[in-house]
């Protein structure tokens, strides 16, 4: 997936590059080795192309897929935010995002300013963390929250790289 900062230099990415990305997303512990073999290069142009790519800022981390459930956050919600005209939205999202318990923070657009993901321990921490930290933030003028019952995971956006046709 290429960043702003890719994009702002122009370069685009090559199928070998979509390749790559792909691979690591599926697993980001993969040797070069294995990689280079899984994509039909040399294990110096492998790794060559993953410096290239992390340099880019098209590769942005290298990090574990974690399940919530099993460190104890066994409640989850999207909360949905709307931030008064005044207050700015980048600063609300970026105060929202540091908030403990808030796993993601999205701009959305449409009827709404943000969306984010909140999970916690329990019910009771969950209900805190929206009604004593969230709702109450400066600049958050309403939130509406959806328990999430249930997650099927689809296919990562670097998942699709390897599909794309050129």
């Amino acid at each position: 997936m290429m960043t702003e900062h890719a994009a702002h230099h122009g370069e685009a990415i090559d199928n070998i590059d979509r390749r790559i990305v792909a691979e690591l997303s599926r697993d980001g512990r993969l040797s070069v080795r294995t990689l280079a073999e899984r994509v039909h290069i040399s294990r110096t142009a492998a790794h060559n192309r993953v410096q290239h790519l992390v340099e880019r800022g098209v590769i942005t981390g290298f990090g574990a897929k974690i399940d919530r459930t099993s460190i104890g956050l066994r409640i989850s919600a999207l909360v949905v935010v709307r931030v008064a005209a005044d207050s700015g939205w980048e600063s609300v999202a970026a105060r929202l995002a540091e908030l403990p318990f808030v796993e993601k923070v999205q701009a959305v657009s449409g009827d709404i300013d943000l969306m984010l993901t909140v999970s916690a321990p329990d019910h009771e921490q969950l209900s805190q963390a929206i009604l004593r930290d969230i709702h109450v933030m400066p600049g958050v003028l309403s939130t509406r929250s959806h328990l999430i019952l249930a997650e099927f995971d689809g296919r990562p956006p670097a998942q699709s790289l390897d599909i794309w046709r050129s």
